[in-house]
């Protein structure tokens, strides 16, 4: 029976230069996006994010994914420096306190997981975009197989970054930040949603410098 690997099953054939390239080379730019309390927000508040997100959504002329991302927040480590700050205080009134404090926190972790979330919007651009070209076979002159071409992954990836600019100008203006995600970002980013028990606990492998460019 042939060996399989598991990359075969992805969608995902390549990440480089800050962009995801799908399996049909279509390109893929993600934007990590801050929140904001909505409900501590006044009326006022409220109705102009309300309406600014409107017009965000009505001056799209392409799709857009958001992803919601929710991990078990992993405080070994703040537990740790903690005890290890309650060993370092010479006042025994501050030693007791941290004691005290480290004590709560485990009691309040144990009632529950603690849970992370980020936001992330996947901006989408495929080759079929681009001006004058109709299909992808006639964007690279063969079928969408083998190596990327660098002319048409430049001209491809100065659409999608403009078209990641047009979102996160929008979302600005809803009060949020946005950030793209490089390529050593975007791997940990796949790494973890396919490993997600490791990544609670804070382990990432070790990405190779040739894969970040």
């Amino acid at each position: 029976m042939p060996q399989t690997s598991t990359q075969q099953f992805l969608e995902v054939d390549e990440i480089r230069e800050g962009v995801v390239i799908l399996n049909n080379k279509a390109l893929r730019g993600v934007l990590m996006v801050s929140s904001q309390n909505f409900a501590l927000k006044s009326d006022d508040e409220q109705k102009a994010i309300i309406y600014q997100f409107q017009n965000f959504l009505n001056s799209l002329d392409f799709s857009l994914e958001i992803v919601v991302q929710s991990r078990k927040l992993n405080i070994t480590g703040y537990l740790d420096k903690l005890k290890e700050l309650e060993t370092q205080q010479k006042n025994e009134l501050l030693k007791i306190q941290t004691a005290d404090y480290q004590k709560f926190i485990k009691e309040l972790i144990a009632g529950g997981a603690i849970m992370s979330k980020n936001f992330f919007v996947v901006v989408p651009f495929t080759l079929v975009e681009i001006p004058g070209m109709k299909t992808a076979k006639g964007i690279l002159g063969r079928e969408p197989t083998g190596d990327f071409r660098e002319e048409q992954f430049n001209r491809a990836k100065s659409q999608l970054w403009q078209r990641m600019e047009f979102v996160a100008l929008g979302l600005r203006r809803c009060g949020l930040q946005c950030v793209p995600l490089n390529t050593s970002e975007l791997i940990e980013l796949f790494w973890s949603l396919y490993h997600p028990e490791e990544a609670e606990v804070g382990y990432y492998p070790e990405i190779p410098s040739e894969l970040i460019h």
